[in-house]
């Protein structure tokens, strides 16, 4: 994990509490319902386009809210269900976003 890069591991992280939420919310088996499938979609669009790039915090501390309100609405309610979740399910993923949200201000990538 601590080759990948900084992006990478915080789209992996979006992705899999989409898949939890969609899973144990919707009832999905192997993919995303199309609203999750939209938000996942979205998410990693606005990942590519993040102006900090691999020197960004977590997207909730983070200065530029890029996300349309709507869809930082519905993120918020994943990460909120899903949050709690990942120390169980993917705690290496839990404790990097941990780590990642501990910086303070993101630098310019």
């Amino acid at each position: 994990m601590g080759t990948r890069s900084r992006l990478e591991r915080e789209a992996r992280t979006v992705q899999v509490m989409i898949e939890m939420f969609c899973h144990d919310r919707h009832g999905s088996q192997s993919a995303l319902c199309a609203d999750c499938q939209a938000l996942s979609d979205y998410a990693g669009d606005r990942l590519e386009r993040c102006p900090f790039q691999s020197g960004k915090t977590t997207c909730a501390k983070c200065p530029v809210h890029c996300y349309r309100p709507a869809m930082r609405e519905r993120i918020r309610e994943v990460m909120r269900y899903a949050g709690p979740r990942m120390i169980l399910r993917h705690p290496i993923l839990a404790i990097w976003h941990l780590l990642d949200g501990r910086r303070q201000e993101p630098l310019r990538g």
